[in-house]
């Protein structure tokens, strides 16, 4: 048997690797070609369209993931109170604003290259816009329950009340009151970015109420009334005594929907009125002891205390506004020579009408008594009873009427244009002469006696007429 040639060998051997190799690269081709084939109707593996996966995917059955995905949407709205909302795909008209976004990314992928595109993912990732129908939007969102009027809780500023003595703050109310305008922004984001839940909360969509308990407007409006409360004023006139404080104080006060505070006016005015009614003393019925020792009371007159409600009630709030603590007495428009509980006190003229007589006393002292002649009864000029006050007084007058001109020396006037003066006409004091031939009205005193008491006294002087 012969041996095969070495040659022979090398050349059957060279044959079956090209036949390999050849075989090989064929299989290769039948292989590419048949996946070009498979990518000319599918999309590439790692295709993603808005995070969804389509690879190995007809368009048709992309469309129809995609189209499931969508339909399938669901966004959450949470509120306070735990409720949650939905606003779903239907509801809305929810789309894909282009079906052709799908046909053109599938067109993008060039079969041929079907190999590369496993080399680079992040090139067959797409993202597909959304659209919706903004009139059924604005419906669905019109017809959330927290738009229902009869479920809005609006939010309200702190309040501010009175409470054991002092002022304290009223929580806010938060309230459920939802800003249209900017839940609307939020859920349009929302769908166009696939966002399935919406924390109202989180997203500040509910209206605040101006003001919270910790603002300095709340603090500093708290601070202010606190001060008015703490403001006492003690008025007294005599042995009266009345006290302003807190208690009363508060239910002056009007706080506006600004919170700026004032004090109600009328309010003020009427409480003085009342402290007016109480310490006013002009025309009041005195107790008078007579100097025959006899006890009377005395009435009318102009004389006494009388406030000057205007002027005091000035004071009152401005006193309140600056938180004082004061004992003090009203602002008199006009006020009595003495001070003390009786105010007609030690030193006044006396002047008994029916025993036509005068006394003038100065600090307990009799300085000087007499007989006068009064208002003429039967003329119809009898001097009015009362307590009045030495309005001024003068030297060298002449009193003058419309049928008489009387120079006097001595000019005291207590009561319009009577008054005490000299007679020097007069010969004759007391007894009945005032009934038939008396005065117009004043009080005729001997020189020595109108001189004594004109030498003595002082302008407010109580001037007693029984």
């Amino acid at each position: 048997m012969s041996k095969e040639k070495p040659i022979t060998r090398f050349i059957k051997k060279r044959k079956k690797v090209i036949i390999g190799i050849v075989t090989f690269v064929c299989t290769l081709l039948v292989i590419y070609f048949c996946m070009v084939r498979y990518y000319t109707e599918h999309f590439y593996f790692n295709s993603e369209i808005n995070g969804i996966n389509v690879s190995g995917k007809t368009l048709e059955e992309a469309k129809e993931v995609m189209s499931s995905e969508i339909q399938s949407y669901t966004l959450n709205i949470k509120e306070r109170g735990g409720k949650v909302e939905e606003v779903k795909a239907d509801e809305i008209g929810l789309r894909y604003r282009s079906e052709n976004d799908l046909k053109n990314f599938k067109d993008s992928q060039n079969p041929f290259k079907w190999i590369t595109a496993l080399l680079t993912k992040e090139e067959h990732k797409i993202d597909v816009g959304f659209t919706y129908d903004e009139k059924l939007l604005k419906e669905r969102i019109d017809n959330l329950s927290c738009f229902n009027s009869n479920n809005i809780i609006e939010p309200k500023s702190p309040g501010l009340k009175y409470d054991n003595n002092s002022y304290i703050i009223v929580e806010e109310i938060l309230g459920n009151q939802v800003d249209k305008d900017i839940l609307y922004s939020h859920v349009t984001d929302s769908i166009l970015n696939e966002v399935t839940e919406i924390d109202l909360e989180l997203v500040d969509c509910y209206v605040k109420p101006e003001y919270n308990s910790k603002s300095k407007k709340i603090i500093e409006t708290k601070n202010t009334l606190n001060k008015y409360i703490s403001s006492k004023i003690t008025y007294t006139s005599g042995n009266r005594k009345e006290v302003v404080d807190g208690s009363i104080i508060n239910k002056w006060i009007i706080m506006g929907e600004d919170y700026e505070v004032t004090l109600d006016d009328e309010k003020v005015k009427e409480y003085i009125d009342e402290l007016a009614k109480k310490f006013n003393t002009v025309g009041t019925s005195r107790t008078f002891t007579t100097s025959s020792g006899k006890t009377i009371k005395v009435s009318r007159g102009d004389y006494g205390k009388a406030i000057n409600k205007t002027k005091e009630i000035e004071s009152l709030i401005s006193a309140i506004k600056e938180g004082k603590t004061i004992t003090k007495e009203p602002i008199y428009s006009q006020n009595t020579y003495s001070k003390g509980s009786n105010d007609i006190g030690n030193t006044y003229v006396e002047i008994d009408l029916a025993n036509q007589h005068i006394w003038f006393y100065k600090n307990g002292t009799l300085i000087v008594h007499g007989d006068i002649v009064t208002g003429n009864v039967k003329a119809g000029h009898t001097t009015p009873k009362g307590i009045y006050k030495l309005k001024h007084k003068a030297k060298n007058v002449v009193l003058r009427g419309a049928d008489y001109a009387a120079p006097v020396t001595y000019w005291m006037p207590f009561n319009g244009g009577i008054g005490i003066h000299d007679a020097s006409w007069r010969s004759t004091f007391g007894g009945d002469i005032y009934k038939t031939n008396g005065s117009h009205g004043c009080i005729n005193s001997p020189h020595n006696v109108a001189k004594a008491i004109y030498n003595n006294i002082k302008v407010g002087t109580p001037v007693i007429c029984y």
